[in-house]
């Protein structure tokens, strides 16, 4: 006996195209990730929509997975109003106005360098962490970096998922 899809798969997978693009942009910026979702409709389970884009995000140009990063805000700067980057950067939320401005600087630092917001799956993370996820990380060289970031988007991207699938 095989069971149902969850509730927020089975909404997910009798969307229109449209609406869902519009959904799998919530997750991801990636044009060609979401693409790439949405030709392999419908899901039976959240693995094999996580599965799905595991290997999206694996086959992403650099200049896709640069679209994809650009949707991400900076760590400590959550989008105003945008109640998942506020949940995702939480560990935030107690952190000095030191160790916020030590982030910030590394950040625009790291973005000199890279091109790009550091990006970092920061859920379940402190402050702490990701100071030194970030000062760890600056020390890579471009091509470490993008496939360290392209991770970190695998793991973010499945954490949405997972949410949008399980109807949260």
């Amino acid at each position: 006996m095989t069971s149902s899809p969850p509730p927020g798969l089975t909404r997910f997978n009798a969307l229109d195209d449209s609406a869902a693009a519009a959904a799998l942009r919530e997750v991801c910026a990636g044009r060609e990730w979401g693409s790439r979702l949405l030709a392999r409709r419908p899901f039976a389970t959240t693995a094999a929509l996580c599965s799905a884009s595991d290997a999206a995000t694996a086959r992403l140009t650099a200049g896709e997975l640069g679209e994809a990063i650009a949707g991400h805000p900076p760590i400590g700067r959550p989008k105003p109003g945008d109640p998942v980057s506020a949940r995702e950067q939480r560990g935030l939320a107690g952190a000095s106005g030191d160790l916020r401005r030590e982030l910030l600087e590394l950040g625009l630092a790291y973005q000199e360098k890279f091109g790009h917001v550091f990006l970092v799956c920061a859920t379940g993370a402190t402050g702490e962490q990701l100071r030194d996820a970030l000062r760890a990380r600056s020390g890579n060289s471009p091509e470490e970096e993008r496939e360290t970031a392209r991770d970190e988007l695998v793991k973010i991207n499945r954490i949405r998922l997972t949410r949008l699938a399980e109807g949260e």
